[in-house]
């Protein structure tokens, strides 16, 4: 957090100077800077989550994060599904085919979301656009190298300040959303949640 007001016009001209060409009212500036400092003190957090795909589908499940750069989805029978980033990277797995791909997590939006440090006037987060609306804020990025390969819009509550909601827009316009439900933060969680082992690819993982 800001302590002097020098410090505080520094750092609102360093942000300003990383957004899009209009101006940022004090209270966007603010609203960025508690986003950031929520993030950054996220260490562990532990959920059930709401998933809402592009046809209208949805799925539920429980949701692991390990900041920075780890995090496991775990859907409900009978999604055949899981999701693990491992830290290097964004893994998915059909449990039914054991149909396994790894993507960089560096080349997805959700890499924004588990980047260690994450500040907006970094050089490799494009700030695309922050919304205030009563009792929330969204804030939408992309990676600065590859504003194509999709956007993160993360949306906070406002009273407690705290992470409700991503979504993740694809290259082809289409939406995944995820909510969350009773996010638990501080919570001791199992190293081996966010390995991937395909002798256990079957295995839901849930670990306390």
């Amino acid at each position: 957090m800001l302590r002097r007001s020098f410090i505080s016009l520094t750092a609102a001209a360093a942000l300003t100077a990383a957004l899009p060409a209009y101006a940022l009212t004090e209270a966007e500036t603010a609203a960025l800077k508690k986003a950031e400092a929520y993030l950054n003190g996220v260490k562990t957090l532990k959920s059930r989550f709401l998933q809402v795909n592009p046809d209208g589908g949805s799925h539920e499940g429980d949701l692991y994060v390990s900041r920075p750069g780890k995090m496991r989805l775990v859907y409900d029978p009978p999604t055949p599904m899981l999701m693990v980033a491992d830290g290097v990277f964004l893994i998915y797995v059909d449990t039914q085919m054991k149909d396994v791909s790894h993507i960089s997590l560096d080349d997805t939006p959700a890499g924004l979301l588990l980047k260690e440090n994450l500040s907006f006037t970094d050089p490799g987060v494009k700030l695309n656009g922050i919304r205030l609306g009563p009792g929330i804020v969204e804030i939408t990025t992309s990676m600065a190298k590859d504003p194509s390969a999709g956007k993160l819009t993360m949306v906070f509550t406002d009273a407690p300040f705290e992470l409700k909601q991503w979504r993740v827009l694809d290259a082809q316009n289409k939406e995944v959303r995820v909510t969350l439900s009773d996010p638990k933060l501080g919570v001791a969680l199992d190293k081996d949640l966010f390995r991937y082992d395909t002798r256990k690819s079957g295995d839901r993982g849930d670990r306390n």
